[in-house]
């Protein structure tokens, strides 16, 4: 029988690590073999849970839809020794399945059809599939038995934690993402020292806060650096599609400045704007009290942008780059991703590609494996200055980004050129989009 984790429980979590370890080890074999011309039977078990804060994921319209938008790895069918296992937490309905295997360039329905399996825990409470699976024995013995043999397998999911971890070694196959225990070089704090490490040009700020008494004195050392600083970001260090930040204003008043100093968190409080309308001071600072954040500059010049890049580390070790976009960012304080334009705009696709590349380098020197995004400001003091990049995060798991780029991928059968960043499909067409998630 299985035993689910639970706080308070004396579970050996170095053996688990151990044996997750062992596991990795099989990934770059399976990496080799399925990107190889020789046929090599394989299955790939998809788990898109959200795995996140509960709290952040509240504040998302439709949500509880999001398991659906790694339908996309139905691309896996395109190889017919693929076989792919879709868990979910409620039903897809079954027109949706065949909408996504018609798109499948060169490949019968009917038989990427046969290769899939769908499994559905019927659980629509607000926690993570994984955990909902990791506590269903008979769910757990069906994927094993639909896997068959585990050294021909590996596990995909949207984000990992513990529990992604826990689920890879309770089916004995490796997880294709990064390793739990190194998720902390994705925390917003994590991201700063990362890039620091990278010699990437990041704003001025400061990392590892974990009080609104702290934020307050690191808001005035930082205006302290910069006296002609209007507006600076406080965020949390997990949170998504900039729904942790919040943005400062620095009053004009000399006297609140010093009563900032001094620890007047009412100062802090009346000049914060949130990004979303249901945030609070009390609710927000007792989070940042839970998991901590940062402060940096707001960045500002005549004109602004704010592209992304999506990058992955193989199991080799190879850092390759995906794709570049543009993001579409809204809502109050304008930091809220809204969606993207496919690809960045050349005039400065090179230079993020390049940037982005120096740190998925870092990263994999590190450790880090599988798919991660980047999101840059670049921006400009006048029309003929040069385009200055400031890397601003790094999300180590899919994201926004990463589910239209495979779909064009899935219509059209193409690659993206790594060098010009212009994507073509089978027939040497250049394509572009726009997407959103805001209809």
């Amino acid at each position: 029988m299985t035993t689910i984790a639970s706080p308070g429980t004396a579970r050996d979590l170095e053996a688990e690590r151990t044996r997750f370890r062992r596991l990795q080890g099989r990934l770059r074999r399976i990496w080799d073999a399925t990107h190889s011309i020789r046929p090599w039977a394989h299955s790939a078990v998809i788990v898109p849970s959200l795995s996140m804060d509960q709290d952040e994921l509240d504040k998302i319209e439709g949500v509880s839809f999001y398991e659906e938008r790694l339908l996309f790895s139905l691309i896996r069918l395109r190889n017919p020794e693929a076989r792919v296992l879709y868990l979910t937490s409620q039903p897809v309905h079954p027109e949706i399945i065949d909408y996504y295997l018609q798109l499948l360039v060169g490949v019968p329905a009917s038989h990427a059809r046969r290769r899939l399996a769908l499994i559905c825990v019927y659980d629509a409470s607000a926690r993570p599939l994984t955990q909902k699976i990791l506590e269903r024995p008979r769910v757990l013995a069906r994927i094993r038995a639909w896997i068959g043999n585990p050294r021909r397998a590996y596990m995909s999911c949207f984000n990992s934690t513990a529990l992604e971890r826990q689920l890879s070694v309770e089916l004995g196959i490796p997880l294709n993402a990064v390793d739990p225990d190194l998720l902390a070089l994705g925390t917003k704090s994590g991201c700063r020292e990362v890039f620091a490490e990278a010699g990437a040009d990041h704003p001025r700020g400061y990392e590892n806060l974990m009080s609104a008494e702290q934020v307050a004195r690191k808001l005035i050392e930082l205006r302290d650096q910069l006296p002609e600083l209007r507006r600076a970001v406080v965020k949390l260090n997990a949170s998504f599609s900039g729904e942790g930040n919040a943005l400062f204003t620095y009053p004009s008043d000399p006297r609140e400045l010093a009563a900032l100093w001094n620890g007047d968190l009412e100062v802090l409080r009346r000049n914060l704007e949130w990004s979303t309308q249901d945030l609070t001071f009390d609710r927000y600072f007792g989070k940042f009290a839970q998991i901590g954040g940062i402060v940096e500059e707001f960045v500002e010049a005549v004109r602004v942008e704010s592209p992304s890049a999506q990058l992955r580390v193989t199991p080799a070790g190879d850092v390759q780059l995906l794709s570049t976009h543009d993001q579409v960012l809204g809502g109050a304080t304008g930091q809220s991703y809204m969606g993207c334009h496919f690809p960045a705009r050349a005039e400065y696709r090179g230079l993020i590609q390049s940037e982005a590349l120096r740190i998925g380098r870092t990263l994999a020197r590190k450790g880090a494996t599988g798919r991660f995004a980047i999101d840059f400001v670049v921006l400009r003091t006048d029309k003929d200055a040069p385009w200055r990049c400031v890397a601003i995060e790094v999300n180590l798991r899919m994201g926004g980004t990463t589910f239209p780029f495979v779909a064009l991928q899935f219509l059209t059968g193409g690659n993206l050129d790594p060098e010009t960043g212009r994507f073509y499909s089978q027939r040497g067409a250049e394509k572009f989009y726009f997407a959103t998630d805001a209809l």
